[in-house]
């Protein structure tokens, strides 16, 4: 880890290396997609200022200290030296600035989740607990229209305006998940694709899906979403994991 004199200038360091772990442990769970896909992480009042990764680096090397601090109402950061993948900004600086409540956004393009976004019917249904999660909390984009440039990510922020949506399965595409924190963005986003692995196996064997009632799905979901502490706990452990193999990501 870096001493405090190295870190003096370098701002919402917490953070930053709650994103660093995300990032390595995206990596380790294989949710990465080689040098592309984002994490971002609002750190002001309104949202607009936000950590992302730097353009083209591998998430199994992002380290806190990398990480661009940019700013959702300053299109200049596109014209730094060190401007963001220009998908990244077209999709991550629109939610920030249109959606205050996401303060945390990941995009992955993760193998089952993916693979959902590909079935003409993407929707995730409450077949065991980890789907139930995701009742009435995830949202379909059925009209993909091609690299997230600033038109595509408006027209998807767009669907993410209601705070009770937490997961937007972008159809002929992958998965964004948004939360409060990194924490619970991260959780939501691995939960999210055992839900998807759960679901796509069930489909592999042919036979009828044993889905859950509304009434049952929906308490379910209640439940998972007050029991308290799960995805703090969760991504503390993560964190700990890589703290005792002494991992270089809060550096």
């Amino acid at each position: 880890m870096l001493d405090a004199k190295d870190t003096a200038n370098l701002t919402h360091w917490d953070e930053r290396v709650d994103m660093a772990a995300a990032f390595r442990w995206a990596a380790r769970l294989d949710m990465h997609e080689a040098v592309a896909n984002h994490f971002s992480l609002a750190v002001n009042e309104d949202g607009t200022r936000f950590l992302m990764n730097p353009n083209q680096r591998h998430f199994s090397r992002i380290k806190a200290s990398e990480l661009l601090l940019l700013d959702a109402n300053d299109a200049r950061a596109m014209e730094a030296p060190d401007a963001p993948d220009p998908t990244a900004w077209g999709l991550h600086a629109s939610i920030h600035r249109l959606c205050p409540h996401a303060r945390c956004v990941m995009h992955v393009h993760s193998i089952h989740a993916t693979v959902l976004a590909c079935l003409e019917d993407s929707s995730l249904p409450p077949i065991d607990q980890n789907c139930a999660t995701f009742y009435g909390r995830h949202v379909v984009d059925d009209a993909y229209g091609g690299l997230a440039f600033e038109d595509e990510g408006k027209r998807c922020a767009a669907l993410l305006t209601d705070p009770k949506v937490k997961v937007m399965i972008m159809g002929n595409h992958g998965v964004l998940v948004i939360g409060s924190s990194v924490a619970d963005t991260f959780n939501r986003l691995y939960y999210f694709e055992r839900a998807a692995e759960t679901y796509i196996r069930a489909l592999q064997t042919g036979r009828p899906l044993r889905v859950l009632s509304h009434e049952i799905a929906e308490k379910t979901a209640q439940e998972l979403e007050s029991y308290p502490g799960q995805g703090e706990r969760h991504f503390t452990e993560l964190k700990e994991i890589l703290d005792h193999e002494g991992c270089d990501y809060a550096g």
